[in-house]
């Protein structure tokens, strides 16, 4: 604990000192980040999983709930409601690109065990699978960026805007309506098997008193949701964009295969824009990278203070299999959907971006596919994490 506390100290310095206070206050906001995500055991992996194969609602009410807040936060920010904050949404086209890469991670994240955001925690916390999910999740983004130019030039209806189409106002309250009407189905799913629906408040543990719980954990769902859609609000007018996850796992797999020898400039997009700019540089210049690394230390630091910090010590062949194979699909896929299930999801929502909406369709086909096959594969035991 105090070894990830002084780590997550020290490099905020360094970064403030040798770059700027943005990059230490981002790292910061990441390593917030890391330690709601462990605490509250926020991610969408295991409550798709639980909705498919149990009809068990609250991971995916938890979901809805903060699309639904991050939207009233981020709504009136890039409707320029306060013309000091200078932020860009997450824009996307609406195409083939995102559909085939959104239902590719779907399928990605049931095999390698974790989504963009559950990989880093549970990296964090200590998890040996999930470093081998997260090193083919680097090989597989690479190799997206290698090929995503092409997808691009695949059918597309392009970019779309409900705030520039409607206004903030009336957007936020179509897309509310729409988030309600899905929050309602799937509370009447549990419902019609249960009779009752799980509170997004319950947690194990026992009483604890509220300091306690607040730096201990375990946190309820609903803690997990006010403190993500804060962070990301954060990231919004701090970093000028909204939260991502999976650009610097493309970017640090182009830069060890450039130190390998290999022409990383050839590929077009790493020869043009942000991305030319970030191979040139230093990945802790980089925003996503520096959040990325403080989601991973927060956890960490989380991990140290709940006593969940425990490296598994074998893993059947299956497991491997699945977690080489999930991640190259995550890695791929995030990039031709233009991020993960924050980066594409959560964040183009938010931002009143179509795509984000396409995303969410493809990538729960793609659980559905994926859930069947952690089925074959035998990969489950009897109770399924929350990553």
């Amino acid at each position: 604990m105090l070894t990830a506390a002084l780590a997550l100290f020290a490099l905020s310095l360094f970064l403030q000192h040798e770059f700027h206070v943005k990059q230490a206050l981002l790292f910061l906001i990441g390593a917030g980040l890391g330690v709601t995500l462990l605490h509250a055991a926020f991610g969408f992996t295991g409550g798709w999983r639980r909705m498919i194969r149990e009809r068990r609602s609250a991971g995916v009410r938890a979901h809805i709930m903060l699309v639904v807040l991050t939207s009233a936060l981020f709504f009136p920010v890039l409707g320029h409601l306060f013309p000091g904050v200078s932020a860009h949404p997450a824009l996307a086209p609406v195409g083939v690109s995102v559909l085939v890469g959104a239902f590719l991670f779907g399928i990605g994240m049931q095999l390698g065990g974790g989504c963009g955001s559950g990989t880093l925690f549970t990296v964090g916390e200590g998890q040996v699978d999930m470093l081998i999910t997260l090193a083919f999740f680097i090989i597989g983004a690479t190799i997206g960026s290698a090929h995503v130019l092409w997808w691009l030039s695949l059918p597309s209806l392009g970019t779309f805007s409900l705030i520039d189409e409607f206004g903030w106002v009336p957007a936020l309250l179509f897309q509310t309506t729409c988030l309600a009407m899905l929050y309602a189905w799937s509370q009447s799913m549990e419902r019609q098997r249960y009779g009752r629906v799980e509170s997004l408040g319950f947690i194990h543990g026992g009483d604890k008193k509220f300091a306690d719980r607040l730096l201990f954990g375990p946190w309820p769902l609903w803690w997990g949701v006010l403190g993500l859609a804060v962070f990301n609000l954060l990231t919004l007018v701090v970093g000028g964009h909204p939260w991502s996850i999976t650009f610097a796992f493309g970017l640090w797999g182009a830069k060890i295969w450039a130190v390998l020898g290999g022409d990383v400039l050839a590929w077009p997009y790493w020869s043009t824009g942000y991305p030319a700019e970030a191979l040139t540089q230093s990945v802790l210049a980089d925003h996503t990278s520096i959040m990325d690394f403080g989601i991973i230390l927060g956890a960490v630091l989380a991990a140290a203070l709940a006593g969940k910090f425990a490296p598994a010590g074998s893993l059947r062949w299956t497991r491997v299999v699945a977690a080489v194979s999930g991640g190259l699909l995550l890695g791929y896929g995030a990039r031709l959907a233009f991020g993960c299930n924050i980066g594409g999801l959560v964040a183009g929502i938010a931002s009143g971006s179509l795509h984000g909406w396409l995303w969410l369709g493809a990538g729960f086909t793609g659980t559905l596919v994926g859930v069947h096959l952690r089925t074959l594969l035998r990969l489950d035991p009897r109770s399924v994490r929350g990553a």
